[in-house]
């Protein structure tokens, strides 16, 4: 990109500042939300690949297997999804309640404190060694990239209407980019410095910031629900805890919404074991892999940042949400065909980055500007359970399906993946389709 073309660009950026107050501090929030989560991502990446089961699990489980005859240390993926999805189911109904009995002004701060005192729990954990703490925190990480992200989109959607949204998602979504690139980037810093139990207090640091963000565009939200006299966030939601799987098994835009996403889901989780595979190979120690998946994250983040910069924000503005989502539907479905031609590491590695960063940089943008148009319960409770629970049930579902699929090699693994991206294709084109049903201004 030549000079003129960079300045272009950020005069344009700072264009919307100045026509758009909140976005500033939308940027910061995305921004401080990522940086936090991706300093502990790569943690987690080497507690999931870890060859050291005392370390990941607690004693007594090691034992619970080992009376029986079984492996642990062959089943710790499977095992932790599927604990995963356990604790999704439960704390759902939790959410739901919180959502439907608290205003807005008390149950967004709550999500993010919450997340800042288990942090706290976990310094402590780490500092002094305890067994099962490993699991403890991929459980817990899981469990607060999900939800925490979830709440971040749906306030979004109280502050931006639909047009605003494909104006600057892309910007926000940038922000985020940035501070997924900061996060590792601290970690393979001080990883090796400070300890692993110290970067939870660097994470804590960076959710405290949240909370100061969504204070201040708490009062925007407000200001937008009154100018368009709409139902107003700062009072109690109502309705039932399992609002949002009910309307998920209603509403045709959420059943495909739905599709889609575990679809995507199974396309990631199927790479993801490949990939955990070859740490557990190459990099036995916990520093070693904690640097190689920061290394990941940096590359997948550079083109995530690339592509936001670049295209999202023209072809959400120009074309709508149909290109953001087919096309990297297509892309995909072209690196599991290869992948089933050819499963060579370093291409396993190019499809890894580039289903990563088309979701971050287009399809998760485009989703979201559709939750501008619809009602809050959709946003808050349906959106959360798609991100939360359907999100997990695709995890498990695939991970174990690649433990079957392993018998038979990367072929067979690569070669059932290319009919699992067809299906994302497919949730893609009727996402679009029903997104066209809905009226401009529904629910707003």
């Amino acid at each position: 990109m030549n000079a003129s073309a960079v300045t272009g660009r950020f005069n344009r950026f700072q264009s919307a500042l100045r026509d758009s107050p909140p976005l500033l501090w939308s940027f910061l929030y995305f921004f401080c939300l990522l940086s936090g989560y991706y300093v502990l991502r790569p943690v987690r990446e080497a507690m999931g690949a870890s060859s050291d089961v005392t370390t990941l699990f607690p004693p007594a489980m090691i034992g619970f297997f080992a009376e029986r005859g079984i492996a642990l240390k062959e089943l710790q993926l499977q095992v932790l999804f599927s604990m995963t999805f356990v604790i999704m189911l439960v704390l759902q109904p939790v959410y739901g309640w919180l959502v439907s009995r608290w205003p807005r002004r008390v149950f967004l701060p709550a999500v993010y404190g919450f997340f800042i005192v288990t942090l706290l729990l976990f310094h402590w954990m780490f500092d002094s060694g305890l067994p099962g703490r490993g699991m403890a925190f991929f459980l817990w990480l899981t469990v607060f990239n999900l939800f925490a992200v979830a709440v971040f989109w749906s306030f979004m959607a109280d502050v931006f209407r639909d047009a605003e949204a494909k104006r600057y998602y892309g910007y926000i979504g940038a922000a985020g980019t940035l501070g997924a690139m900061l996060g590792p980037a601290l970690t393979r810093t001080l990883v090796e410095k400070v300890g692993i139990a110290n970067l939870m207090l660097v994470s804590a640091g960076f959710l405290t910031l949240c909370i100061v963000c969504l204070l201040r565009l708490r009062r925007y939200a407000v200001q937008r629900e009154a100018q368009r006299q709409i139902v107003s966030g700062e009072v109690p939601m109502g309705g039932t805890v399992w609002a949002g799987l009910k309307l998920i098994a209603t509403e045709p835009l959420l059943r495909w919404f739905a599709v889609l996403t575990v679809f995507g889901v199974g396309v990631g989780t199927l790479l993801y074991n490949e990939q955990a595979a070859i740490v557990r190979h190459f990099y036995p120690q916990a520093q070693l892999a904690t640097a190689y998946y920061a290394n990941i994250d940096l590359a997948v983040n550079g083109l995530t940042l690339l592509i936001q910069l670049l295209v999202t924000r023209a072809l959400l503005s120009r074309f709508g949400i149909a290109p953001a989502l087919l096309i990297p539907a297509g892309a995909i479905i072209l690196g599991y065909a290869a992948l089933a031609a050819s499963p060579l590491p370093l291409l396993v590695a190019v499809v890894q980055v580039v289903t990563r960063a088309s979701e971050f940089s287009l399809s998760k943008p485009a989703r979201e500007t559709i939750y501008t148009r619809v009602a809050r319960e959709w946003r808050y409770k349906a959106g959360a359970a798609i991100d939360t629970v359907v999100y997990r049930g695709g995890d498990l579902t695939f991970v174990w399906v690649h433990k079957l699929l392993s018998l038979f090699g990367s072929h067979a693994v690569f070669a059932v993946g290319t009919l699992v991206a067809a299906g994302m294709g497919l949730g893609a084109w009727r996402v679009v389709a029903e997104a066209k049903k809905l009226p401009e201004t529904k629910g707003r």
